[in-house]
């Protein structure tokens, strides 16, 4: 079956020849209409919108934004905040990069809408420390809907008025974790908080209901307040409405940002008609399909089970290639859609290099709050580093499961999982590659040197 046509909604004016992200060029292309007609509805109404639509979060997790909002506190008299959550530091990701920098009115509009609909009165854009250029046009692009009216006092001539503050990081992949965000965000060092009852709908940015969303989320809501929450419904597939944007990398032909109605198209479909297959030579080895922290695919695996479709439980029997891209169908078969990052690894990729890389990653990343991440991801990089410099033992692989698996779920927040997770997959699907690492590197350590713990 031939791939789907790509459906681009966030993406609709990403790389269009003569579009500008400036504001003028936003407006001829029909820019903040939505939010001109939204001020005007109950907020309660855009609420239902979002609700209906049954979107869910873009930035990893996938949790339904509508229900997200339903969860604010609104009767404890605090005011509440919304933070955009543009710190996007997953590796493998680089959508939200491209929105802010090609198109940053969207994200304004979809921010303001969804202010508007929460009762916020104060927002900021907390952006990752190493996207200084981002930062800049974001600022620029404030000042220009703050000075049209947009965004600040009185917005379009209403009683209502909100304002947007963008807030670099200092660049910790930790601060991609909500609560970790906050904590960086009120000038604090970014250690995860404690939930309960640290919940940001209860207790979240100094203390008050606070709304936490996704880039490519946001830009969501704009476009569900202008088609209507039902027939968002309608893009995509149950549960896993409107589009995604997968973030291909690696070695595929056509790497790049791709926008298809989730779950309309398989990974087959996307790595070898989108992005036309393996580069010469070539065959493909492993995909990870939710950026670096999403469990690893093999291909050439199977996956069986039963599914359900419509109002039916139908078998499924699923090559990698066969996959759909959406949310659940990824987390049937033990992995996830996460941020969308695409990783493609070919025949020529040696599995252990390849997750000594990302164990070094996870282990400076950990914010050592917790024993079981900080020496945990630290151990685990100590045993990958020696094995890649010639001192690998074949005992290794199951000490480094071992390692893993006593990290997941004794930890404050998620990045126990995230950091465990490519070890314990990597060594689950490609087991036999670390149990004769050594013998393939075994006259890699040069004589004298010293041993590596």
């Amino acid at each position: 079956m031939a791939a789907p046509t790509q459906r681009r909604i966030i993406f609709q004016h990403i790389d269009e020849p003569g579009y500008s992200n400036d504001l003028a060029c936003y407006v001829r292309h029909g820019g903040y209409d939505v939010l001109k007609k939204a001020v005007t509805r109950p907020p309660a109404e855009l609420i239902d919108e979002v609700k209906k639509s049954g979107l869910r979060g873009r930035g990893g997790a996938g949790f339904p934004c509508g229900v997200k909002w339903g969860l604010v506190d609104r009767k404890s008299g605090k005011p509440i905040y919304l933070i955009v959550n543009a710190d996007e530091s997953e590796p493998g990701t680089f959508k939200d990069r491209y929105i802010m920098h090609q198109d940053p009115h969207q994200l304004i509009e979809g921010t303001m809408i969804s202010c508007f609909a929460n009762n916020v009165k104060q927002a900021y854009i907390y952006i990752r420390g190493e996207m200084p250029h981002g930062a800049r046009i974001l600022e620029k692009a404030i000042a220009e809907a703050r000075a049209a009216g947009f965004v600040g006092k009185n917005i379009l001539g209403t009683t209502y008025s909100c304002d947007i503050f963008v807030h670099r990081g200092a660049g910790a992949y930790i601060c991609g974790e909500e609560t970790g965000l906050i904590e960086s965000l009120e000038g604090k060092r970014a250690n995860p908080r404690i939930k309960p009852p640290y919940f940001p709908a209860v207790l979240g940015l100094y203390q008050c209901p606070t709304i936490v969303n996704n880039v490519e989320t946001l830009c969501h809501v704009k476009h569900i307040v202008e088609f209507g929450g039902d027939a968002f419904t309608k893009i995509g597939t149950p549960n896993n409405t409107g589009t995604r944007i997968f973030c291909v990398s690696g070695h595929v032909q056509r790497p790049g940002y791709y926008e298809f109605e989730a779950g309309k198209i398989t990974m087959g479909q996307l790595l070898h008609e989108v992005c036309g297959g393996p580069l010469p030579g070539r065959t493909f080895k492993a995909v990870i399909p939710g950026g670096s922290s999403a469990k690893i695919l093999r291909f050439g695996e199977r996956f069986k089970g039963k599914r359900k479709v419509g109002a039916e439980m139908v078998d499924y029997d699923w090559g990698v290639e066969d996959v759909p891209m959406d949310f659940d169908s990824l987390g049937m078969i033990g992995t996830m859609g996460g941020s969308g990052g695409v990783i493609v690894m070919d025949d020529t990729v040696n599995m252990v290099e390849a997750l000594a890389n990302i164990n070094a990653f996870y282990s400076h990343e950990s914010c050592g709050q917790c024993t079981p991440c900080r020496e945990g991801s630290l151990w685990m990089k100590k045993i990958t580093t020696r094995m890649v410099h010639g001192q690998a033992r074949s005992e290794d692989a199951a000490l480094l499961k071992s390692v893993a698996d006593q990290i997941p779920g004794r930890t404050i927040c998620a990045f126990g999982e995230a950091c465990s997770w490519p070890t314990q997959s990597f060594i689950a699907k490609f087991g036999d590659e670390f149990k004769h690492y050594p013998e393939t590197k075994k006259t890699a350590k040069p004589a004298g040197a010293p041993e590596l713990v």
